[in-house]
């Protein structure tokens, strides 16, 4: 194996070699080995935030006719490095009758329920942390984490408006958990396998061409479980005093937006695994180096569309948006899975597989909008009701009685 074909490979084999020849004992050079990986897996995910956050501010600047940084650095690159030296110096203030292990730990859990992630994501053929044969069930518990943070930021911080608002923004991330873990099972379905790597594999067609309605469903309910507009009611400034992390300042108020930005990121990456074929690509099993810059191209096609999201909607009330996700979300990912899983036991190992889960999809979809605009005219039609109904007059001074 040369540098060219497969350099990680190279040089772990290298390392490893080097680590025997001082006589290291097995064990010790398996959790060196480790330790390397999980070092290097993680540095990926903290520096392609900084990244990420100049990239964005650009990309804001851009759909809304601004120039974004420009200052710090060529392009503004510096501006990020600017902005964390800012973080880093400003005083660390912790609410006197806070629960302080809890408050400190908070912010901590809120990027490393990201960084966990990482762990099991295939970025090429055997690039791989950890290729565990349950990595969608691991996906979905370490993704928990980042809601325990919001709770327990709210809750440590001894503020009501910090509770309030982690009380809402928990409503909202376990919601659209449900349709989000729904249709994380249809890849898995169609795969067989819950391994992100064989389902990465089983992708000769893409799962998105199978399935384009879970895909977009999956990404929908992705955006609002980071919290992005436009079901941002966690950082709802004018209607719960900044959120849950009211109380936090200095770098542990960054840690809650680094998070944000990589879990957004994360999205992208895994939308790109389970629907667009990850790292698969042409000539990806021989050069591995070329199934990292496949999987990327597609991830950030899909932070690119989370981005676009961001800078065009506006926010939605919770009432609307927790009714959305329990009336028309959950039953249309219930309808999906039991539908995916019919048509693909039917058809599976013949011609017709793909075109029939295809069809099924577009049924389901037009099924869909006409139930929408059912409910759309009969909400309006009420609404016209409400405003004919005669308004009782006050009785005139002096008459009533």
């Amino acid at each position: 194996m040369t540098f060219w074909e497969d350099p990680i490979v190279f040089l772990g084999d290298w390392l490893v070699a080097i680590m025997a020849s001082l006589n290291l004992p097995p064990n010790v050079i398996n959790f060196i080995s480790t330790l390397i990986g999980v070092v290097i897996v993680a540095s990926f995910g903290l520096i392609a935030v900084i990244f990420l956050i100049w990239l964005e501010r650009k990309v804001a600047a851009r759909f809304q006719d601004r120039i974004g940084p420009n200052r710090a650095g060529p392009y503004g690159l510096l501006q990020t490095f600017a902005d964390i030296i800012k973080l880093l110096t400003k005083e660390d203030i912790t609410p006197a009758k806070a629960d302080k292990l809890v408050f400190n730990i908070a912010p901590v859990l809120s990027l490393v329920s990201v960084l966990l992630i990482w762990a099991v994501i295939p970025f090429a053929s055997g690039w791989i942390g950890s290729d565990i044969n349950v990595g969608v069930l691991y996906i979905a518990a370490v993704g928990s984490f980042g809601i325990i943070s919001v709770l327990m930021a709210g809750w440590s911080s001894n503020n009501k408006y910090a509770l309030l608002g982690a009380f809402r923004a928990v409503a909202q991330l376990v919601s659209y958990e449900v349709p989000m873990l729904i249709t994380l099972l249809i890849p898995v379905l169609l795969a067989r396998t819950m391994g992100l790597m064989g389902i990465v594999e089983a992708q000769s067609t893409w799962f998105v061409i199978l399935a384009p309605l879970p895909a977009f469903l999956f990404l929908l309910s992705s955006i609002a479980e980071i919290g992005r507009t436009p079901f941002d009611l966690l950082e709802a400034e004018s209607e719960i005093v900044a959120g849950f992390h009211t109380e936090y300042t200095g770098m542990k108020f960054g840690l809650f937006f680094a998070g944000e930005f990589l879990h957004a990121f994360t999205v992208g990456v895994l939308t790109a695994i389970l629907f667009f074929g990850g790292w698969r690509g042409p000539g990806a099993e021989l050069y591995p180096v070329l199934g990292v810059f496949y999987l990327m191209i597609k991830a950030f096609l899909g932070y690119f569309i989370v981005m676009w999201v961001r800078t065009t909607l506006p926010r939605i009330r919770i009432d609307h948006m927790l009714g959305f996700n329990w009336k028309f979300l959950t039953p249309l990912s219930l309808s999906l899975l039991i539908i995916t899983a019919i048509l693909d036991k039917v058809f599976a190992g013949t011609a017709f597989r793909v075109p029939a889960l295809l069809i099924g999809n577009i049924g389901i979809f037009i099924v869909s909008v006409f139930i929408l605009r059912y409910a759309s005219v009969r909400m309006q039609s009420k609404r016209k009701k409400f405003k004919k109904r005669p308004v009782a007059k006050a009785p005139a001074p002096g008459k009533a009685g």
